[in-house]
């Protein structure tokens, strides 16, 4: 390692997954002492071995508590531009009741902790990312987003996970274009804070925020969205002329209204859309749909001329299947230019049991189609293969048809399967694979 040229060695000591390990380099030589000051990066999480230890009477003492690790590899550091600090995932699964109500060891929000090591790296720091320990932090309000907002002028990226924060007091930061928001409890109920004081953002993800209650995005430079909410909000707006990239999951809203008309990529999963109001998409191309209600939420949605990949998925149980069903008719009704279409396994269903009591309709837009993905549940062979054989005679200029299997299926329904649609349709290059919840779709074979 001595015979490496200083800057190699800092890079190496810069691509390390954990500053713990630093902290051990510093102790094998004086070169690594010295040369590991000049890392620009700290990640330190506690994991849920080192969590333990720190509980257990018979190690307990041996344990270097995890903020002191911190701290002194925070001031031991020349420059750092960019500080990661957490719990493990793993120790999610400690319950309330194996921890002292009053402990603060991993009470990562603490203004107190914070304000020891946070001025001395603000002037540089450009990415902040602090993950807290949920059963420390819960009850505990936090003050350090304002104490972030009045000393890091320069940050560009902010992450807070796992906490409860209070926006009082909070600074306009002008510079921040990336902030993300995971399992925490804010106190900022319309997101006007957020709106005011974060006003450059590019890059927004709100993963299960509390406290909200009637929510709007207002952001002129908004261009990535990624945001889930629970039930408890009425109503959804978000305001973004810039916005390309939105992946929106919620529930029930009373109202959901999107004022996002250079919208390119859209992924939205909704149990129910009661008054879903949008303007017309323009340069909207990628959509995904996810609902239990499809066939209301196609009713409610403006018309998409645009769309040219549609991804459609039902989230209706399966009891529940013979309720209401959309048939792909309605889609290409409000999708006449879709050139790539995609079928989750309850749209599959929905649309085969919509064949089975009224057929498949001719439409104009589906002899523009070109593939289709689709993943199936089989109740009955033969009436799945009525179905495909009915959309390969509507869709008369498709070219690939991948078809995905439950893994529970019978090898005879894919043998069958397999069997009828490449002699029905020998011209379409067939793609055969595996679905299953939770997992990655897996190819098998690629056929003509």
């Amino acid at each position: 390692m001595e015979d490496l040229p200083p800057p190699l060695v800092v890079e190496i000591l810069s691509r390390l997954n954990d500053s713990t390990d630093l902290a051990r380099c510093r102790l094998a030589s004086k070169l690594l002492n010295s040369l590991s000051r000049e890392v620009r990066s700290v990640k330190l999480f506690c994991t849920l071995s080192r969590y333990l230890k720190s509980r257990s009477p018979e190690t307990k003492a041996h344990v270097t508590p995890f903020k002191t690790i911190f701290n002194n590899l925070v001031f031991e550091a020349r420059c750092l531009d960019s500080i990661s600090i957490g719990v493990d995932k793993s120790l999610r699964d400690i319950s309330y009741d194996d921890v002292d109500d009053e402990s603060d060891d991993l009470y990562l929000t603490d203004l107190s902790f914070v304000k020891q090591w946070l001025p001395k790296v603000s002037g540089e720091l450009r990415k902040l990312s602090i993950s807290d320990f949920w059963i420390q932090s819960c009850w505990r309000k936090s003050e350090v987003l304002s104490f972030i907002s009045s000393c890091c002028n320069g940050l560009a990226e902010l992450e807070m996970k796992n906490a409860w924060l209070s926006v009082d007091g909070l600074n306009p930061m002008s510079r921040l274009t990336n902030l993300r928001l995971e399992f925490v409890r804010l106190e900022d109920e319309d997101l006007n804070k957020v709106n005011d004081c974060f006003p450059s953002l590019q890059v927004l993800n709100l993963v299960g925020v509390g406290g909200l209650k009637d929510p709007k995005i207002r952001l002129l430079h908004l261009k990535s969205c990624l945001w889930t909410v629970s039930n408890a909000p009425l109503s959804l707006t978000i305001f973004a002329p810039c916005l390309v990239k939105f992946r929106l999951k919620c529930i029930k809203p009373k109202s959901l209204v999107l004022d996002t008309p250079s919208l390119y990529d859209f992924h939205l999963s909704v149990e129910e859309a009661n008054n879903f109001r949008v303007k017309e998409f323009c340069h909207l191309e990628n959509l995904h749909l996810e609902s239990s209600s499809l066939s209301s939420l196609l009713g409610t949605f403006p018309s998409g001329k645009s769309i040219k990949k549609l991804t459609v998925d039902s989230l209706k149980r399966f009891e529940a299947l013979e309720t209401k069903n959309f048939g792909l008719e309605a889609l290409f009704d409000v999708f006449p230019n879709v050139r790539s279409l995609s079928l989750g396994p309850g749209a599959w269903s929905e649309a085969e049991i919509s064949f089975r009591k009224a057929g498949l309709k001719d439409r104009n837009a589906m002899k523009e189609l070109t593939e289709i993905v689709a993943h199936l549940v089989v109740y009955d062979i033969e009436a799945t293969l009525s179905f495909i054989y009915s959309i390969l005679d509507k869709c008369t200029i498709l070219s690939d048809m991948a078809l995905l299997l439950h893994p529970k299926e019978d090898s005879g329904v894919a043998s069958s399967l397999i069997s009828g649609c490449t002699t029905y349709c020998p011209k379409v290059k067939w793609k055969w694979g595996m679905w299953k919840e939770g997992s990655k779709n897996m190819w098998v074979s690629v056929g003509t």
